[in-house]
């Protein structure tokens, strides 16, 4: 893996309001910390990220600031329905099914997810310009 990708050392406490003032783009997520192989990321995020699935790996998803919606489709069937989280909630889309995050304002949110998980899934409808195709940057980057 990069040092791009680099998390920061365990060594002090990080404010999460700290990390996430330290930079601006949305749904371009920074890794606050690594767990074992898991990253720790926190990003900003405004209007829709793009629908995609992970294939073998939950995604977990706690909201800081703001309200999430996360429209989830059923595989099988193809019907939709969709999660509200507010402030302080947490869900967990379960690998396999195809989502859309999307935020009507301004939201911060934490994800917690295997290292080298891509922001887009393993299989994604088209990539809006403003969606960051990554595994995550470093904090500060």
């Amino acid at each position: 893996m990069s040092n791009e990708n680099a998390a920061p050392a365990a060594t002090e406490p990080l404010a999460l309001t700290a990390a996430l003032a330290s930079f601006d783009a949305l749904w371009s997520p920074r890794i606050v910390a690594r767990v074992n192989d898991y990253d720790v990321r926190v990003a900003k995020v405004a209007g829709e990220h793009v629908w995609h699935v992970h294939e073998d790996t939950d995604e977990f998803f706690l909201v800081l600031d703001g309200t999430l919606h996360i429209a989830l489709r059923d595989g099988g069937s193809g019907s939709e329905r969709s999660v509200t989280l507010e402030q302080g909630a947490v869900f967990v889309v379960p690998r396999g099914v195809w989502h859309l995050p999307r935020s009507s304002g301004d939201a911060s949110i934490l994800l917690f997810e295997p290292s080298g998980t891509s922001t887009v899934g393993d299989a994604h409808d088209v990539v809006p310009g403003h969606v960051d195709v990554t595994t995550g940057h470093a904090l500060g980057a």
